[in-house]
C-alpha cells in the first residue's frame, strides 16, 4: 500500500534513485525525486506504483531527512531563514496546490509568488523543492549550515606529503598515506581472504596484502619467494587495522566467515520479544522435542538399559504455561508430536492421576487448542497436519532449519529441564567425553520410563508456578500487582485479553485428525493397505468389493497397532472401523515397523531365490529339449514300413490298447516279490528260427484279438 510522505527507493537503478510521495489523489499519486535542487512534482497512476511496490521494483525506506530539531538548538539566523521561507511555502501551497501539481500552470504560479515576495523565480523553485523533498514540514526549510566545513569528511590525500602522527621508533621511515587506491587494496584482500569460511585472522589477511601488493617475487633455486618492500613504502598493520575497523561490516563479515544461520541464531540484534506476537493465551503455542540427558532402564528388568527418552513439550507463548507434554521412546517423529498434541487437550488432573500425582485443576488448567502452532519443519511439514488446519482452523508455522531461536521459549525450558536432571538423576550425562579410567555414567541408570515421566510432571508443575524474571509485564499487570508466573499470566490473560483458546469436546475426533493418513485400495480380497487385507461391515453391506473395485480411499491408521484402520467421513467428525481379515491375521498385534520388516524380509528371500528358479527353469528346458531331440533322431533312424498315412491314423486306438497292456505288465503290483530291483543277469543265447517265428505269430495273434475286440465295440462284425 502506498502512503503519503513515504520515501521509496528504486532497486533496478544503479544510482539508487529515491522519491517521496507528496500527495495522493486517487487514482493519481504525485511524487518528487530527492535528487536535484529544483525537483518538480511528477504524477503516476496509483495502480502502477502499487504494482512496482509489489514486484519489488521500489521499496519503502526510512526518511533520510527525518530528524528532531528543537528551536532551542538552532541559531537565530537559521530560525529567521526558515520562517521567511515557510511564509512563502505555506501561503503558496494552501492557495495554489492544484496549480503547482499541474505542469502547465506551475511556472505562472512561481512567477506570481516571486513578484509578490520580490525574489527570483529560481529561488521560489528551490524553496518549494526543499519543502517537497525533505518532508513537507516547517523544519524541512532549515538551511544546511551543519554541512559547512570539513568535519567528518575524508581528505583527498596525495603521495607527496605524509599526514598523521610521525613514527616513534623508525623516524627515518615516513610511511605512506592511505589513498583511495590503497583502500581498494585493503577492500580486495578483506573480500578475498578475510571473508571466507577458512576464517583467516586479520594478521594473516595483512600478510596477504603485503604479499600481493607490496613485495617482489624471486626464485631461490626452484623455490618461489617474496621480498617485502622497505617500511617507507608499505602500509603498517595499524593503518590496515584502522581502516578495516572504520569500513567494517560486522554482519557481512560474520555471515561470510561463519554462516547466515549462525548469525541469526547467536548474533542478530534482539529488539523484541515473543509476547508481542500474541493477543493472549492460546494465540501461539510452541512445540519442540529434545532427547533427555539421562539413560533409563527397562520397566521389566532394571539391569537392561534402554537409552535416552524423548521429551516433547508444548508451551503457550503469552503466559509461558506448559500446555502439553509427552515422555516416551517415539521420535522425534510425528507419532511423538501427535502424543504431545493429544496431551495438550487432555485434562491434566486425569493425566497426573495416572501417575499417582494428585493436583487440582487450577494448578494446571491447560486443555485447549491454540490458534497457531510454531514447530520444526520435520514433523509438521507433512500431510498429517492438514486435518488440523482444515478441521480445527489451526495455523501451522514451521521455522527455518537450524533456527531454534525462533522457538526460544520452549528451547529455554528444555535447557532448564536437562540442567536439573543432570544434577539429580542417576545415569545422567555428566560430560560429553569421558577420560580413561572414568566410570561410564550409563551404568548408573536406575529410572524407568514411568518414573522419569513423574519427574517431568513435577518439573512442569514447578515451572507453571515459577516467577519469570525477564517477562515484559504490561502496565495493567503492574497496576494489579500481578506476579509474573505462568499460572497467573494465563489466568490474567484469559480474563483481560482476547486469546484464541478452543475446547475439544470429543478427544476421539481430535485423535482421528492427528493420526497419519494413507491410501488404501478396494479389491475383491478386501481393503488392501500396507500389504494387509481389511474388511468392514459397511464395505460388505454396500458391496464395495464389487461396485468400487480397484478404487482408492483415504484411511487413517495408528502405526503402533495395525489391527485396525479407520475410514474418516467427510468433515473429519466421524469414521468407520476396518478390521484385519483372516488372510492377514498373522500380523495381528504387530506395529507398522515390524510388518514392513517382515514384508521386506519376504521380498529379499524371494529375490535371493529368483536366480535359483531361473537356473532350474533353464536346466529343465535343456533336459526336455534333449529328450525330444533324441526321440526325433530315433524316429528318423527307424526303418520306414510301407504303411500309408491313413493306416497310421486308423490304428491309433489299437496301438494305444496294446501299449496299455504292456504298461500293465510293467506297472502291476506283485506283493510277494521284493520291490527292490536286482541287478540283471546277462545270459547269452542264440535264438532259433522256430522260436523267432513263434514270437512273431504270438504277437500277430495278439494284434488279431485287439482288432476283433475293436470291431465288436464299433459294431463292424455285424
Amino acid at each position: 500500500m502506498i502512503f503519503f510522505n513515504q520515501v521509496y527507493q528504486y532497486t533496478d537503478i544503479e544510482e539508487k534513485n529515491r522519491i517521496r510521495v507528496i500527495t495522493i489523489e486517487n487514482p493519481i499519486v504525485y511524487f518528487v525525486d530527492l535528487l536535484g535542487n529544483t525537483s518538480m512534482p511528477k504524477k503516476i497512476l496509483l495502480s502502477d506504483i502499487e504494482t512496482e511496490l509489489q514486484s519489488g521494483l521500489i521499496i519503502p525506506i526510512p526518511d533520510p531527512f527525518l530528524n528532531s530539531n528543537a528551536d532551542k538548538d538552532l541559531t537565530e539566523k537559521q530560525i529567521k531563514k526558515r520562517d521567511e521561507d515557510w511564509e512563502i511555502v505555506f501561503e503558496g501551497w494552501i492557495k495554489f496546490k492544484d496549480a503547482l501539481l499541474n505542469k502547465k500552470e506551475r511556472d505562472a504560479i512561481f512567477e506570481q509568488i516571486a513578484q509578490q515576495h520580490r525574489i527570483t523565480k529560481i529561488k521560489v523553485k528551490r524553496i518549494f523543492t526543499r519543502f517537497w523533498q525533505r518532508g513537507l514540514n516547517k523544519n524541512a526549510l532549515l538551511p544546511d549550515y551543519m554541512y559547512s566545513g570539513g568535519k567528518g569528511k575524508e581528505r583527498l590525500l596525495s603521495t607527496e606529503y605524509k599526514v598523521g602522527r610521525p613514527r616513534l621508533y623508525t623516524s627515518t621511515e615516513k610511511g605512506i598515506n592511505i589513498t583511495e587506491d590503497v583502500k581498494k587494496q585493503f577492500d580486495y584482500v578483506v573480500r578475498k581472504y578475510y571473508r571466507k569460511k577458512e576464517q583467516l585472522s586479520l594478521t594473516n589477511t595483512y600478510e596477504y596484502l603485503l604479499r600481493e601488493f607490496y613485495s617482489d617475487k624471486y626464485y631461490e633455486g626452484n623455490q618461489l619467494k617474496y621480498k617485502i618492500w622497505d617500511g617507507s613504502r608499505i602500509p603498517t598493520y595499524h593503518q590496515f587495522y584502522y581502516w578495516f575497523k572504520k569500513l567494517e561490516d560486522r554482519k557481512l563479515d560474520f555471515q561470510l566467515r561463519y554462516s547466515h544461520k549462525e548469525f541469526e541464531l547467536k548474533h542478530r540484534p534482539i529488539l523484541s520479544h515473543s509476547s508481542l506476537e500474541t493477543d493472549g493465551p492460546g494465540t501461539r503455542f510452541q512445540i519442540d522435542a529434545t532427547i533427555a540427558d539421562v539413560y533409563l532402564v527397562s520397566s521389566f528388568d532394571r539391569q537392561l538399559i534402554i537409552g535416552r527418552p524423548i521429551v516433547y513439550g508444548v508451551i503457550d507463548v503469552y503466559s509461558r504455561l506448559i500446555t502439553g507434554i509427552y515422555v516416551g521412546l517415539e521420535g522425534p517423529s510425528w507419532v511423538g508430536a501427535m502424543m504431545a498434541l493429544d496431551n495438550m487437550v487432555t485434562n491434566k488432573v486425569d493425566f497426573c492421576s495416572k501417575y499417582d500425582i494428585a493436583i487440582e485443576g487450577g494448578q494446571w488448567p491447560a486443555h485447549h487448542l491454540p490458534e497457531i502452532i510454531i514447530a520444526d519443519r520435520g514433523e509438521f511439514e507433512g500431510y498429517s497436519v492438514e486435518s488440523l488446519i482444515n478441521n480445527f482452523n489451526i495455523k501451522i508455522e514451521n521455522t527455518s532449519p537450524y533456527r531454534g531461536d525462533l522457538k526460544g521459549i520452549i528451547e529455554r525450558q528444555f535447557r532448564t529441564i536437562n540442567g536439573k536432571i543432570k544434577r539429580k538423576a542417576p545415569g545422567a550425562i555428566q560430560k560429553e567425553y569421558r577420560e580413561r579410567g572414568d566410570r561410564d555414567y550409563r551404568l548408573d541408570a536406575s529410572l524407568n520410563l514411568e518414573e522419569f515421566t513423574k519427574i517431568i510432571i513435577h518439573l512442569m508443575l514447578h515451572h507453571n508456578q515459577k516467577i519469570i524474571n525477564q517477562y515484559p509485564l504490561e502496565k495493567e499487570m503492574i497496576a494489579e500487582q500481578l506476579t509474573a508466573s505462568p499460572i497467573h499470566l494465563w489466568n490474567w490473560g484469559i480474563t483481560n485479553k482476547k486469546g484464541s483458546l478452543q475446547i475439544v469436546s470429543n478427544q476421539t475426533i481430535l485423535r482421528l485428525n492427528l493420526l497419519p493418513k494413507g491410501k488404501a485400495r478396494i479389491t475383491r480380497a478386501g481393503i488392501k493397505f500396507k500389504g494387509l487385507a481389511y474388511g468392514s461391515e459397511k464395505a460388505l453391506n454396500e458391496q464395495w468389493y464389487l461396485k468400487m473395485k480397484n478404487q482408492s480411499i483415504e484411511v487413517v491408521f495408528d502405526p503402533r497397532s495395525m489391527d485396525r484402520i479407520y475410514i474418516p467421513h467427510a468433515g473429519g467428525r466421524s469414521f468407520d472401523t476396518c478390521y484385519l481379515l483372516d488372510t492377514s491375521v498373522q500380523y495381528k498385534g504387530d506395529f507398522l515397523e515390524e510388518i514392513e520388516f517382515y514384508q521386506q524380509l519376504l521380498q529379499e528371500t524371494k529375490t535371493q531365490e529368483t536366480n535359483k528358479q531361473i537356473e532350474s527353469t533353464i536346466n529343465a528346458d535343456v533336459a526336455i529339449e534333449s529328450i525330444i531331440k533324441k526321440a526325433v533322431k530315433q524316429k528318423k533312424e527307424t526303418p520306414v514300413h510301407s504303411i500309408s498315412k491313413v493306416e497310421k491314423l486308423k490304428n491309433i486306438r489299437a496301438n494305444r490298447q496294446a501299449e496299455k497292456l504292456l504298461n500293465r505288465e510293467q506297472e502291476k503290483f506283485d506283493l510277494g516279490v521284493d520291490p527292490k530291483p536286482k541287478p540283471a543277469k546277462i545270459v547269452e543265447f542264440t535264438m532259433l528260427e522256430t522260436e523267432a517265428s513263434s514270437i512273431k505269430k504270438s504277437g500277430s495273434r495278439l494284434m488279431e484279438k485287439l482288432k476283433k475286440k475293436r470291431d465288436e465295440e464299433f459294431g463292424k462284425d455285424k
